[in-house]
């Protein structure tokens, strides 16, 4: 099968049967998007969204977290994974908007990058959630599926992924498509034990077909 006719198939079937996908993760505003997707890093949306409410009460806008105590920064996200590190990544994430970008997020991916605790994967998140651009954030979920589906080809690391993902996945696509995979990624192409029996793409998986003779789908 040609690398365009499975894009063409995977994206079919997430139109017809997933036309609407979109973050878990619970905010309102921008600035509760860059915290959540923070403390969302090797952490279940579900503890993030169960983190989030009494953190914005206590730190309602970027002002506020920029002037934070980093012990009770702490004691509010003790629960998520790395509490310490993204303590840190959280409030100079407040400082750094506050200090040089007037509190505002900027939507360049490459600017956003510049902000302490955004990566290339959370700046595309933030760009094509925000902003709605063209951006196509690859996370654990998304390198696994690509690549057992056949999207993606030896690739070595997220930004190779993305890479030869966007090359197929039209611009009008790549925020949804992000979506699709990691909501795939999470409830049917697990990572231990992925489940074949309640996928819609097996006839177009590269790993259902090298792995259906064994069983071990």
């Amino acid at each position: 099968m040609r690398k365009e006719e499975r894009f063409r198939l995977v994206l079919d079937y997430f139109l017809e049967n997933h036309p609407v996908a979109e973050t878990e993760l619970t905010y309102t505003a921008p600035y509760e998007l860059v915290v959540a997707v923070i403390l969302s890093a090797q952490c279940t949306d579900k503890r993030v969204n169960i983190i989030t409410p009494p953190f914005f009460s206590m730190f309602p806008d970027v002002n506020s977290l920029a002037a934070a105590d980093p012990v009770s920064v702490f004691e509010l996200i003790r629960s998520c994974s790395y509490p310490n590190n993204k303590t840190r990544s959280l409030i100079g994430m407040a400082k750094t908007l506050v200090e040089q970008y007037g509190g505002i997020l900027p939507s360049d991916v490459d600017e956003l990058q510049k902000i302490p605790g955004i990566g290339r994967k959370t700046a595309n998140v933030l760009a094509s959630v925000i902003f709605n651009k063209p951006a196509l954030a690859v996370d654990t979920h998304v390198f696994r599926v690509s690549a057992r589906l056949g999207l993606t080809s030896n690739a070595k690391n997220p930004l190779q992924a993305e890479q030869q993902l966007v090359k197929y996945i039209p611009e009008n696509l790549r925020s949804i498509a992000h979506h699709w995979l990691i909501l795939h990624g999470r409830y049917i192409c697990q990572a231990r034990k992925p489940k074949c029996d309640s996928c819609g793409l097996t006839a177009c998986c590269k790993y259902f077909m090298t792995n259906k003779a064994t069983k071990s789908c």
